[in-house]
């Protein structure tokens, strides 16, 4: 008999596998591992229990009809058929469905008490209250061995600095988990009434199976996260798990880095908007300086304009000027009065009685009375007269006869 080569060998097993119908139709029940899903949407993963390993394929096309993905540690049940991946010569198990382990039961609980809570309105958007913005202090419920507290610190360390954190260590999963997230959430309410502020609570924990998140379905938790005086934000899982905690915070983070990430702001785009503000706050001040530098150059043109002291520089100048008019004026007038006054003067050295005694003329005094004789009439023979000429005058009388 001649030797199979390795191919003919490999398919001649698949066809045996395949030829076994029941092989074909089978249910199987393990614990999931190495769960990856290729970016082509197929799913590879291996179901164990506690003495062997298959490997496992579930196609995009029945992967999307799954409401949830299973997680590493998740107890599932799958249906499909068993064949060998001749390329690797491996036996493999193609699922086409998928089930969680207990699943259906636990996913009733947590609709019929989300629906009960939610028609009291304890998801109610309206009661969602405000994260503070610039938070000084943080209270965090979570194990203080998860996880989840280094993923917070080493973001709030990246983002904030200088934000304090205050731990309320707690359970968060098990059966004692659920009474214990309550008094942790109380515990930091009373310390923020009766010790020092606290501005939010972030409540957290890591990603897991359903059943080991079921603490934050616990209806007790959900009314402790609604009845906080404090704003809450709830980081539970990864970013397809949801719970009853976070529809009642008031923030649901995916993560809880992204809660710590949501909690405060970060350092970085702050500088940034430092950076900015300083540079709108120059920008704005030269703006205004601009401005007010404007307003003072027209105002002191104005004040200039309306300065007693240009009014009095030009009242000045008036007056110069009305002094020197008034000056022009007073020697025009004076030459006016001395033309008139050399009129007069010339008009009475004219009338000047001496003027005509220059020119030979006498006047007569009759000396009884004083009076100039201008008549013959005037005198009788031998009145004494007094004759002055140019030069002085003399005495007469008048002669007898005519």
């Amino acid at each position: 008999m001649a030797p199979f080569t390795v191919t003919q060998l490999v398919t001649q097993i698949k066809t045996l596998l395949e030829r076994e119908q029941t092989l074909r139709n089978v249910w199987l029940q393990g614990e999931v591992s190495n769960f990856t899903r290729a970016p082509s949407g197929h799913c590879y993963f291996t179901l164990k229990d506690d003495r062997a390993v298959l490997s496992c394929v579930m196609w995009r096309g029945d992967a999307v009809r799954l409401l949830r993905l299973p997680q590493n540690g998740q107890q599932v049940l799958v249906h499909g058929y068993v064949s060998l991946y001749e390329s690797q010569g491996r036996v493999q198990f193609y699922v086409d469905l998928l089930e969680t382990a207990g699943l259906g039961r636990l996913y009733q609980e947590f609709e019929a008490l989300k629906a009960r809570l939610a028609a009291e309105g304890l998801f109610d958007p309206e009661r969602k209250r405000p994260l503070p913005a610039w938070p000084r202090r943080i209270g965090l419920v979570t194990s203080p061995r998860a996880a989840a507290l280094r993923d917070i610190l080493r973001t709030l360390t990246l983002r904030y600095p200088a934000v304090d954190l205050l731990l309320a260590p707690t359970l968060v999963q098990g059966a004692d988990a659920p009474a214990q997230i309550v008094a942790a959430i109380e515990l930091l309410n009373a310390w923020n009434a009766g010790v020092e502020p606290v501005d939010l609570i972030i409540v957290a924990r890591g990603g897991g199976s359903i059943e080991e998140l079921w603490a934050f379905n616990d209806e007790q938790v959900a009314r402790a996260i609604a009845a906080s005086a404090l704003p809450v934000i709830s980081g539970v899982g990864h970013e397809t798990d949801f719970t009853l905690a976070d529809f009642a915070a008031d923030h649901r983070a995916p993560t809880p880095t992204g809660a710590a990430a949501a909690a405060v702001p970060d350092r970085l785009e702050l500088a940034g908007q430092v950076r900015s503000l300083r540079g709108r706050q120059a920008q704005a001040m030269a703006q205004r300086l601009a401005g007010q530098r404007q307003r003072l150059a027209h105002s002191q043109r104005l004040l200039a304009r309306l300065s007693p002291v240009a009014q009095i520089a030009g009242r000045r100048q008036q007056v110069d000027d009305l002094s020197l008019a008034m000056q022009r004026q007073m020697r025009h007038r004076l030459a006016l009065r001395r033309a008139e006054l050399a009129g007069l003067h010339a008009r009475l050295a004219a009338l000047d009685p001496r003027a005509v005694l220059q020119r030979g003329y006498a006047i007569v005094y009759h000396q009884p009375t004083g009076q100039i004789v201008t008549s013959t009439q005037a005198v009788a023979a031998g009145d004494p007269l007094r004759i002055v000429v140019a030069d002085g005058e003399f005495a007469a009388r008048t002669m007898n006869g005519e």
